[in-house]
């Protein structure tokens, strides 16, 4: 096969293909997203938190495994091993000392299979603090999800401010279009001069340029809104949900209700609460005694790898058994009178012998001999441990007094905050009003300059000044719309559930 062949490029890339895939499958970004399809993708394509999300597993593993530790441990295990020849040592006398010289190597594996459990107040309240910690667990993730929510309305909202400013900048660039046209039908007609068409071929790039600052803003906003979303940034779509402007209606009674018992941050506190509640009783339980039992079973198997040297010591003791036998008749052959010999013929080593020395020798690795089993209970009370045990129940009391102050910390500021964003809102909800009146205002204001000019009554610079302050009105307006939507999107944070249809 050719190096540069079709079927081998088809190859690598197929064997590419799994290492080059995503670790998560990027959602596809409908044509028309509204901003709970955003906030959907970002709950389920946000690598932050996804990261945060993840917490949860390990919660549970944790709950998992307080309850492990009421039950008892088992382990097992097993060696294997060689010794090789030579002559061992006891102290200062070896086995060839002993007439025991020339030993072969040795083979040997053993087992060992055991139980141990330990019951003491830790452990005992062991579930009750996992399960506590899990809860603080999920409301740090309900504290990002409220972040995340936060962060893509933001995101949504900026991508709608900056669209309105693509808006008011071509509405500019189509009222500095008309302006040129109409001081070019007024040179025409000799009622102006070539400076109003200059001023006005300025005024057209000037508008052009903002038109270019403002698709620019655009597409920044879009790119930054797919990032929230964890979305590549080639997806193309467009925003369909509306954020109307309507009079706050909100009683500061009701807000405050719903955010001390929905806001993410204060109930996270409080499941911060509750388990160090449980960890100041767990720090307690140091000066309670504990309950330990241990039982294990064991075996050991050991074989040489030749039997020549047993062979040898069992005839050695089968020849000396004879010699004693035939000392021993000697003795009673001169007896007088003499007793009767002995049978020396008995102690004759057999085949049988040594076929039974080999069969026993066989043993590695699984001919185990097994070893008694044993079984221990211990009760351990702690005395003194040098002032550990105090140090610990105290930092556990501080940091539950610690959280009961930021419970406390995080209520007072709620109602300050509550206050304080209700009343801006209502304060920018007048101020959008005013300014949607000043946008109007400036828009007569305009078409009496065209008119005017038209009737050579005011100069093309006056006509300007009044392009400019309709301009400036309708920025100022979307302004003020915006930033209240954006005290409404904080005001939601605070209470922790959505206040917008």
């Amino acid at each position: 096969m050719k190096i540069g062949s079709p079927a081998l490029l088809l190859t690598a890339l197929a064997l590419a293909a799994p290492l080059a895939a995503p670790l998560h499958a990027q959602q596809e970004v409908p044509s028309d997203l509204s901003l709970e399809q955003a906030l959907e993708i970002a709950r389920a394509s946000n690598p932050s938190f996804r990261q945060t999300r993840n917490d949860e597993r390990l919660a549970d593993w944790d709950v998992r495994q307080a309850w492990g530790r009421l039950l008892p441990q088992a382990n097992a295990s097993g060696t294997v091993g060689w010794q090789g020849t030579g002559d061992q040592q006891f102290g200062s006398v070896t086995l060839g000392d002993l007439g025991f010289g020339g030993q072969p190597s040795y083979y040997s594996s053993s087992y060992r299979v055991g139980l141990s459990y330990t019951l003491d107040w830790s452990a005992i309240k062991g579930p009750s603090l996992a399960k506590a910690n899990r809860e603080t667990t999920v409301a740090g993730i309900g504290a990002a999800e409220s972040s995340l929510v936060t962060q893509v309305t933001n995101g949504y909202l900026e991508m709608l401010r900056q669209q309105e400013a693509v808006r008011i900048a071509e509405f500019q660039l189509e009222n500095s279009e008309f302006n040129l046209r109409l001081a070019q039908a007024q040179l025409e007609v000799g009622a102006v001069t070539g400076i109003d068409v200059g001023q006005a071929e300025v005024q057209v790039g000037r508008s052009q340029v903002q038109l270019l600052q403002a698709q620019a803003g655009l597409e920044t906003a879009r790119m930054r809104l797919l990032q929230q979303l964890g979305q590549p940034m080639g997806a193309t779509f467009e925003l369909s949900t509306a954020f109307a402007l309507s009079e706050p209606t909100w009683q500061i009674a009701e807000l405050r209700e719903m955010a001390l018992t929905r806001n993410p941050t204060l109930a996270q506190r409080r499941s911060a609460r509750r388990s160090a509640d449980i960890g100041v009783s767990s720090a307690r339980g140091s000066y309670y005694p504990s309950v330990s039992i241990q039982t294990a079973w064991s075996g050991f198997a050991r074989e040489a790898s030749s039997t020549d040297f047993q062979i040898a010591q069992a005839q050695a003791q089968v020849a000396g058994s004879i010699g004693q036998c035939t000392a021993q008749n000697e003795l009673f052959a001169r007896l007088t009178p003499p007793l009767p010999p002995l049978d020396c013929s008995r102690f004759a080593f057999t085949d049988a012998q040594r076929q039974a020395i080999i069969a026993q020798n066989d043993q590695f690795p699984f001919g185990f001999q097994r070893s008694p089993p044993s079984v221990s209970l211990t009760l351990s009370v702690p005395i003194f441990t040098g002032l550990s045990r105090q140090r610990s129940l105290e930092a556990a009391r501080l940091q539950r007094d610690d959280a009961i102050e930021q419970i406390r910390e995080q209520e007072i500021a709620l109602e300050a905050d509550l206050s304080i964003a209700l009343a801006n809102i209502r304060t920018q909800y007048q101020s959008a009003l005013l300014e949607e009146r000043n946008r109007l205002l400036a828009e007569q204001q305009l078409d009496l300059a065209r008119d005017r000019y038209q009737l050579g009554e005011i100069t093309f610079v006056d006509l300007v000044d009044a392009q400019t302050v309709l301009a400036q009105a309708e920025v100022d307006q979307i302004r003020a719309v915006f930033a209240y939507h954006d005290l409404v999107t904080n005001l939601e944070a605070l209470v922790g559930a959505p206040l917008r249809d």
